[in-house]
């Protein structure tokens, strides 16, 4: 037997969700831990640092009324998900626990949650649309399939209800065995009604993975993991494809930020740890496609930008990793558009991997280009018009203005309304033609 396979009773400290372990000699980074509690309650943990005999475990879940008498089992494994195809169409917490009402199924395999790395060699380029229902991102920013595209809100914008209008409506635009991992951090209860009612009306297509905001702070951490492994065994085992929508990303950072904290880690930019960037990056890069398969990841994480700032950490670094950005607007929103995506500062890099004709349709580029071009154009009359009035600008200048209210009116704004590819490209041709600017 393994010293590992002991039980130990060495605790020295205790710290918030901390517990130093002394005299430990086999362990493994990763390794999960479990604990004893005073009520027999069986609690588990992390190895995340290992100096000498001395090991740093993170607790999931309190440490309240722990003393350093419990009993440490180390188990030799380090943290797995159960897999199979029943996680379709149900319901976990952080820590992949059912909270639907439904009985626990039976995992085809277990596999870890950090995921295989895929081999840069192995990556096949990211192709065909994937549909969202929303004008602004399929027609203007399409998302492609095997992208990674985060969705840029401020707060006090309708990032929740355009996540859950995604969760509903997306699909693949050429069909195919298509599901949606859905990955809510630190919900507040308003939102934790919201999204649970929304999940109780839909049947299959999905997987949801709900982590409250009173809930302890290393499942927001876990359950992106989580969510994920489900993700790359959906695609990769069973040939589907997957789009993994995560909100939200500020609140798993600033999670990640609480526990190097508590680790006494040298605070990197505004208190973030230094390695936020390869920790975000371990889970964005786990979108693709891999060569010779048929599956597919896809990621459409929300992140909510503190205090507007672009320049953030969060979306500064989200940004590199990422291939585009959908951006939403306070202009927008307070003019009643609904979502009030800024099409301008958005982008999707991969756009023209996913458009076109067998794809979406001939002329998407073109009418993007004219749709793009016109509204930039109306927009930047906005500014003359501030200073010179309408009535001093041209018959030409006007007709612009109008283009770009009538393209945030009418194409921009959809609430309540699903359109798919197709429909949006025959509603901006309809609003070039109507303005005679066809060519």
């Amino acid at each position: 037997m393994r010293l590992s396979d002991h039980v130990y009773r060495t605790v020295a400290t205790i710290r918030g969700p901390l517990i130093f372990l002394d005299a430990i000699r086999q362990v493994r980074f990763g390794e999960i831990v479990r604990i004893a509690s005073p009520e027999r309650e069986i609690l588990e943990g992390e190895v995340i640092k290992i100096d000498g005999e001395s090991v740093l475990v993170q607790l999931f879940g309190e440490t309240r009324g722990l003393d350093t008498g419990v009993a440490v089992t180390l188990s030799d494994s380090v943290k797995r998900a159960p897999l199979s195809p029943a996680v379709i169409g149900r319901v976990f917490n952080g820590s992949f626990l059912p909270i639907d009402n439904e009985p626990p199924f039976v995992p085809e395999r277990w596999g870890p949650i950090s995921g295989s790395p895929i081999n840069p060699v192995a990556r096949a380029r990211p192709q065909d649309c994937i549909e969202t229902g929303f004008t602004t991102i399929d027609l203007l920013n399409t998302l492609v399939r095997g992208q990674k595209l985060p969705i840029f809100s401020c707060a006090g914008l309708p990032a929740k209800e355009m996540a859950a209008a995604i969760l509903q409506n997306a699909r693949l635009a050429t069909g195919g065995e298509f599901v949606v991992v859905f990955v809510a951090l630190g919900l507040t209860h308003h939102e934790h009604s919201f999204y649970m009612e929304l999940l109780s009306g839909m049947r299959g297509g999905f997987t949801a993975f709900i982590n409250r905001a009173g809930e302890p702070v290393i499942e927001r951490l876990l359950a992106p993991r989580f969510g994920l492994a489900v993700a790359e065994y959906l695609a990769f085992d069973r040939g589907m494809d997957v789009l993994v929508l995560i909100t939200d990303m500020t609140n798993y950072c600033d999670a990640l930020r609480e526990v190097s904290t508590a680790r006494e880690e040298l605070p990197g930019r505004r208190g973030y740890p230094g390695y936020l960037y390869s920790d975000l990056a371990s889970l964005f890069e786990r979108a693709g496609r891999i060569k010779g398969m048929s599956g597919s990841v896809t990621m459409l994480p929300v992140v909510t930008m503190p205090e507007d700032d672009i320049t953030h950490p969060i979306p500064d670094l989200t940004g590199y990793i990422t291939e585009g950005q959908i951006v939403l607007s306070r202009e927008l929103h307070q003019k009643g558009i609904f979502p009030p995506v800024d099409v301008l500062p958005s982008l999707s890099r991969l756009m023209q991997q996913g458009i076109g004709e067998g794809r979406t349709r001939g002329d998407h580029r073109r009418v993007a280009n004219l749709l793009y071009r016109h509204y930039a154009r109306g927009r930047e009359l906005r500014r003359l018009e501030a200073i010179v009035g309408r009535d001093g600008m041209t018959g030409q200048d006007r007709q612009m203005l109008e283009f770009a209210e009538a393209f945030e009116r009418g194409l921009v704004h959809q609430e309540g309304e699903r359109r798919s590819v197709v429909q949006s490209l025959d509603a901006g041709l309809a609003l070039l033609k109507r303005f005679g600017l066809g060519e």
